[in-house]
C-alpha cells in the first residue's frame, strides 16, 4: 500500500515540548501516519521504546510500513516499537503506571481518512457515507442520518458541531432521507443553511460533517479519558502534548490541565495554545486551525 503524502502539524513544536530522551518510553496516541512517530522514534535510540496507537486499521498497516523504514535506516540505533489497533482510551490496559516518559496526541481526523472519499468523511468528494475511524464496528454516517430521530439529529449538530441553524439542518436532512453519499449530504446541509457572507462554503456543512464525525468515532469521551489517564501513567517531570483542531477538543485539553495545574498534578508548559507560523502555513494549509497544548507531570 503506498504512503501517502502528509505533513504532521507542528512537528519541531511537539518534539521539542515533548523533550524527547534517548532511552525513553513515548507514546504516541494518533499514530495516524507516523508522521510525529516518526521524529520520536529518531531520537529514542537503542534502548527507547515508542507505543503507537491508532483504531483505523488501514492507518495503522502505513505507519507499520513507515516505521519498519525508520528502524531498517537506524539499524542497530533503532528503538523498539510496539503498535496497537485499538482506541487510546484503552491505554491503561497497555501502558503500566508511572512507565512513559512521554504522551504524544493529534486528535480529530487524519489526513488519510479525509482524502480518500471511500471513508466518507470529507464533503469535497463524492463517497459513500461512513466517518467511522475503526470500520470494524460502530454506526456509519449513513445509519445515523437515515435513522436517528429529527430531534437527535438536532442535538448532535448542535453540541459537536457548535451550529445554531441545527434544527433547520435536521428538519432538512430527515425531509431529504435516504441519504447515501456525502455528496448528497452535503447538497441538502448547504440548501438548508446556506454560506453567510464572507463564507466560501456553508459553515453549517463544515459543523454538521464535524459533528456527525464526533458522535459516531465518540471522540470527545475519547479525548477525555485520555486526559484523565495520562498523569497516572507519566512519570514525574514526564510530559504530555496534545493537538486539537476546533474549540471542543481544545476545551477538554485547556481544562484538564488548568484543573490538574490547580490541584499539583501539571506545571503547564502553554499558557497559550501555541499555533502555526506562517511558514507552515503556507506548506500545510489544515494547520491554521491547529492549537498545541503542553504539561509536565509534578
Amino acid at each position: 500500500m503506498k504512503n501517502p503524502r502528509h505533513a504532521p502539524v507542528l512537528f519541531q513544536e511537539a518534539i521539542d515540548l515533548l523533550r524527547v530522551r534517548v532511552g525513553g518510553s513515548y507514546v504516541d496516541c494518533t499514530l495516524g501516519l507516523a508522521g510525529h512517530a516518526e521524529g520520536i522514534a529518531r531520537k529514542l535510540g537503542a534502548q527507547g521504546h515508542l507505543i503507537g496507537f491508532d483504531r483505523d486499521a488501514q492507518a495503522l498497516e502505513l505507519a507499520k510500513e513507515k516505521l519498519d523504514r525508520v528502524c531498517d535506516e537506524l539499524g542497530s540505533q533503532a528503538p523498539r516499537v510496539t503498535l496497537i489497533g485499538e482506541a487510546f482510551s484503552t491505554i491503561a490496559k497497555h501502558v503500566q503506571p508511572n512507565s512513559a516518559d512521554g504522551l504524544l496526541a493529534d486528535f480529530g481526523v487524519s489526513s488519510l481518512q479525509l482524502d480518500e472519499a471511500s471513508r466518507g468523511f470529507s464533503f469535497m468528494a463524492d463517497g459513500v457515507l461512513d466517518m467511522r475511524m475503526d470500520t470494524r464496528s460502530g454506526m456509519t454516517a449513513a445509519q445515523v442520518v437515515n435513522e436517528v430521530s429529527e430531534h437527535e439529529l438536532a442535538d448532535i449538530v448542535y453540541q459537536n458541531g457548535d451550529e445554531r441553524r441545527s434544527r433547520r439542518v435536521a428538519r432538512a436532512i430527515v425531509k431529504g432521507r435516504p441519504i447515501t453519499t456525502t455528496g448528497q449530504l452535503a447538497r441538502i446541509v448547504t440548501s438548508a443553511a446556506p454560506a453567510m457572507k464572507n463564507e466560501r462554503i456553508s459553515s453549517a456543512t463544515v459543523k454538521t460533517f464535524q459533528a456527525l464525525r464526533i458522535y459516531i468515532n465518540h471522540e470527545l469521551d475519547e479525548i477525555q479519558a485520555l486526559m484523565d489517564a495520562a498523569p497516572k501513567l507519566l512519570k514525574p517531570a514526564a510530559r504530555l502534548v496534545v493537538i486539537s483542531f476546533h474549540s471542543l477538543e481544545d476545551r477538554i485539553a485547556k481544562d484538564s490541565l488548568r484543573e490538574g495545574a490547580r490541584q499539583g498534578i501539571w506545571k503547564m508548559l502553554t499558557k497559550k495554545p501555541v499555533t502555526a507560523g506562517e511558514e507552515e502555513l503556507d506548506r500545510n494549509p489544515r494547520a491554521r486551525s491547529a492549537k498545541l497544548r503542553a504539561g509536565e507531570r509534578l
